[in-house]
């Protein structure tokens, strides 16, 4: 049996991601650090698996201990709008998901699992893209992480909490997405955040 720790377990990728987990029987422990108490119903967990840890992510490498499992999911991020600056957004986006990658090395888990996006570039003209691309280009080149993989999604659909005005556009036209992006730009469709949530645990290492 395998325990497990999610990092960003609110976010839509993250929700899915935890009750995937919770359902999964190869898990026995799931281990979820987050900044307020979970909403318990929007979990499935019949076997108890779920241990929510309230923590300060300023203060992420305080919390060391918690990374001594078998696999890593890292489902951080946030929006220019709503961290409200630049520095704030890399904040989260780069720092956090660095330092996290780096304890997981540090506890030796076995594998760290994190969320970049499609077009990541770390030379690319757009802040959010080169962010994502510079964290891949700093993880990927971490020595003695056993293993580390990154999904690149593109717009993600699912109910959120929050409004975000391009990904309600993107549902409303998902079948006429679905129809012009073919070959090459498959990757730009907009993708459901379960999908997103089982590339994740398929990448693990077993």
């Amino acid at each position: 049996m395998k325990s497990a720790m999610v990092l960003g377990a609110t976010g839509l990728v993250g929700r899915a991601l935890v009750n995937l987990l919770l359902q999964d029987p190869r898990y026995q422990e799931i281990t979820c650090l987050v900044r307020k108490p979970l909403a318990r119903h929007q979990y499935n967990d019949p076997h108890n698996k779920l241990k929510p840890v309230v923590i300060d992510f300023n203060a992420l490498q305080d919390y060391q201990g918690y990374f001594s499992v078998n696999h890593v999911y890292c489902c951080l991020g946030t929006t220019l709008k709503r961290a409200g600056s630049k520095a704030a957004f890399r904040r989260v986006d780069f720092e956090y998901v660095h330092i996290a990658a780096q304890l997981t090395r540090a506890q030796r888990a076995d594998s760290f699992v994190w969320i970049s996006s499609v077009g990541a570039n770390a030379n690319s003209r757009s802040f959010y893209l080169r962010v994502k691309g510079e964290l891949e280009n700093a993880i990927m080149r971490m020595s003695q992480l056993p293993y580390a993989s990154a999904v690149r999604p593109s717009l993600l659909l699912g109910k959120r909490d929050d409004a975000r005005t391009l990904e309600d556009i993107a549902k409303k036209t998902a079948p006429v997405w679905q129809a012009l992006m073919k070959g090459p730009l498959k990757k730009y469709r907009p993708v459901h955040a379960t999908d997103v949530a089982r590339n994740m645990l398929a990448l693990q290492r077993w």
